[in-house]
């Protein structure tokens, strides 16, 4: 019983998210369907404002929405994605995310997708390494048949028989001086 709501739920979750892909186009070019030079536009009881995009709407939605569906593309990919670089799509979405936020924050004075490239190299430079680190660890062991974990064994091992050799020299030297004593 828990497993058939869990799949439903699962089912339903997996068609929202490849519903709102298929669509993902439409929404893209929605600005089109704005009236142009409008300073508001009403939808569903919701004023929308030209947020100081040259009073009109659908240029300021021209901005919102090509910032926003890569952004949530971007996410999708990155939530849904099994391979071991998927870190990487960390970077475009920091890029998206720099650029949606000074866009929902426009002033007229402000300049659009300019100085977001500085927030990115700093999310950049605490990402590739990450991303190389990754990746060294799985050549060194598919590629070229390294398994840390077992030299790690192994050298433990060679360190514990280092020991046990000098723990046993140690006593053959007392033995050997016990004996020149008696």
């Amino acid at each position: 019983m828990k497993d058939t709501t869990r799949i439903k739920k699962k089912f339903i979750i997996e068609g929202v998210i490849a519903l709102f892909i298929a669509v993902s186009p439409i929404l893209f070019y929605g600005y089109k369907y704005l009236p142009v030079g409008a300073k508001s536009w009403t939808f569903l009881g919701i004023e929308f404002t030209d947020n100081g995009f040259d009073n009109d709407v659908s240029l300021a939605f021209y901005y919102y929405l090509n910032k926003l569906i890569p952004l949530l593309l971007l996410v999708i990919w990155f939530v849904t994605s099994k391979n071991w670089w998927y870190h990487a799509i960390l970077i475009p979405i920091a890029m998206y995310s720099f650029q949606l936020y000074t866009v929902l924050n426009y002033t007229n004075s402000e300049r659009i997708d300019e100085n977001e490239i500085l927030y990115v190299i700093a999310v950049t430079m605490v990402i590739v390494p990450v991303v190389y680190f990754i990746r060294v660890k799985l050549v060194d062991k598919h590629v070229h048949g390294i398994d840390l974990e077992a030299m790690d064994t192994e050298l433990q091992i060679l360190k514990e028989k280092e020991e046990l050799r000098k723990e046993r020299e140690k006593l053959e030297q007392r033995q050997k001086t016990a004996s020149k004593k008696m």
